[in-house]
């Protein structure tokens, strides 16, 4: 196909695309993601609070506490299912905090597990977030070696 015949076709498919996907309110969903987001900083915000004022945390121990609080919590309504109802409701809203990080390594990971522990559980548990890790390290890595080299002249 070339021509004005592939350009009906590439038309027609666009037509037919745009007439089944469903239609959204972006005010609407973004709305969404902004109140699910924002309470789900709150909830974290709120764990910090405690650990402060309860258990009397600070500094480093606190920040990592109130992670592994926020990662747990993302986990587990993972595993129950919750999460990616909160998911299909807030889109982003959902996905930016850290415990869209942790959804993003438990889902992959319960969906392969009949696989087996090394194929399916192992393998494919960083499918999502892999790519995440490895940008991660890769910018922190550079960003590490701009200070170092702008220690020795300065």
């Amino acid at each position: 196909m070339t021509g004005k015949n592939a350009e009906n076709t590439n038309k027609n498919y666009l037509d037919y695309v745009s007439e089944i996907s469903p239609k959204t309110n972006e005010l609407k969903t973004l709305l969404h993601a902004f109140w699910v987001g924002g309470f789900i900083c709150f909830i974290g915000q709120a764990v910090r609070f405690l650990f402060i004022y309860v258990f009397g945390l600070y500094g480093d121990v606190l920040a990592g506490a109130t992670s592994m609080v926020m990662i747990f919590l993302g986990s587990f309504l993972t595993g129950l299912g919750v999460y990616d109802k909160i998911g299909k409701y807030a889109g982003g809203g959902s996905i930016v905090p850290i415990t869209g990080f942790a959804n993003s390594v438990v889902s992959p990971a319960m969906e392969f597990k009949s696989e087996g522990y090394i194929y399916g559980l192992a393998s494919k548990m960083f499918v999502i977030a892999g790519p995440i890790i490895v940008f991660g390290v890769i910018g922190s890595v550079c960003v590490g070696l701009i200070y170092y080299v702008k220690g020795l002249f300065i």
